[in-house]
């Protein structure tokens, strides 16, 4: 941790206040008709998600922590939690499987994934934007259907449903978007 004068806030950078982790989004410096200049910080919770406002003076010093956007290799999972390697030491770091939220399913043995660390601890993951899986179950079409309205129901290899175009077929592999569960295009080779 490290101290900082209240004006030194920029967006992207994570403090502590009041015993809690933010990140702050934006901040405006105002300066009143009379007397010293105000920082206005908008700022989300990391642990609740939750918004809040905050005005310091510019003279005032706030707990700057600080963060690192790492790589790792997904390994496996054990119980509630997710064991990943660094890549480059090939140490291992655990973070629960809350961490994913509803993007779980979409993690794949050996995925990079970008972990975001406060203070050496793991606060946020992210997934490749895009990830191959197979088509497990896809209802047959139904004729007259017009293709706009033809994207059918298809369950994949990971047990999400999608919505897929009329020609995909049971057994087949494509590629979904690992934010929305959307699909994207037939896989490849």
């Amino acid at each position: 941790m490290a101290k900082m004068q209240a004006n030194q806030m920029r967006a992207g950078m994570v403090i502590e206040f009041e015993g809690q982790r933010y990140t702050i989004l934006k901040q405006n410096i105002m300066i009143p008709g009379k007397g010293n200049a105000i920082i206005q910080v908008d700022m989300r919770n990391i642990k609740t998600g939750a918004k809040k406002d905050q005005r310091w003076r510019t003279a005032d010093t706030v707990e700057r922590l600080m963060t690192e956007d790492k790589e790792f290799t997904y390994s496996y999972a054990e119980g509630d939690t997710l064991i990943l390697m660094d890549p480059e030491t090939y140490e291992q770091t655990t973070v629960s499987k809350d961490i994913l939220g509803d993007r779980l399913p979409f993690l794949v043995e050996n995925m990079t994934v970008g972990v975001r660390l406060i203070e050496g601890e793991p606060v946020a993951m992210t997934l490749p934007p895009q990830v191959t899986l197979e088509v497990v179950e896809a209802d047959p079409v139904v004729k007259g259907q017009t293709a706009a309205s033809s994207y059918k129901p298809a369950m994949l290899s990971n047990g999400v449903k999608t919505m897929v175009p009329p020609f995909v077929t049971t057994g087949e592999k494509i590629v979904v978007s690992t934010e929305d569960a959307s699909y994207v295009e037939r896989a490849k080779g």
